[in-house]
């Protein structure tokens, strides 16, 4: 079985966990550790292009900023050939704080990921959310996962479970 390269970035912690639940989660779905989590600060372009098969976490800051670690690493990124290689995509945002906003930095990176040949998988549903604008959405979906862990932390689990076997099944696993 492929191994997954989780990579994810983080400033308070909350991706960092939510990228430990999703390896948990998975382990419990294939019966297999099948996934090997980096954190992305100081990683470089050969460290992510060994997978074929790839998970990003990263949350969005403030009016739309990309996380630092995450930020810092489009160069990286863009020595990467993606043909190939499919990329699934979950993002930290307050839909209600920065509703204008809401978990921009995963659209912005599918957007990227795509011109450099990469396939995103693991679209989700925009309903139930709560928000005005979001570069992540593409009429009424969301390119990955979007969660909102400040004010509906009780829906993270839920949502989860939802996105985990579709990105699976895009996965070929």
């Amino acid at each position: 079985m492929s191994k997954i390269g989780l990579f994810f970035g983080t400033d308070t912690g909350n991706t960092e966990t939510v990228s430990e639940n999703l390896i948990e989660s998975l382990t419990e779905l294939t019966g297999q550790e099948i996934v090997d989590l980096h954190e992305i600060y100081q990683k470089k372009a050969e460290d992510v292009a060994k997978y074929d098969l790839l998970i990003f976490g990263q949350p969005t800051w403030y009016d739309g900023e990309l996380q630092g670690d995450w930020e810092e690493f489009i160069p990286e990124l863009k020595k990467i050939d993606f043909k190939g290689k499919k990329v699934a995509l979950f993002g930290l945002g307050d839909q209600y704080g920065y509703a204008s906003y809401f978990c921009d930095s995963i659209g912005i990176f599918a957007e990227m990921i795509e011109q450099l040949g990469g396939e995103i998988v693991g679209f989700t549903s925009s309903d139930g959310y709560e928000h005005d604008f979001s570069k992540a959405q593409r009429g009424d979906q969301f390119v990955g996962l979007c969660l909102d862990v400040d004010n509906e932390d009780e829906l993270t689990e839920e949502r989860v479970d939802a996105w985990l076997p579709q990105v699976l099944k895009a996965f070929d696993l």
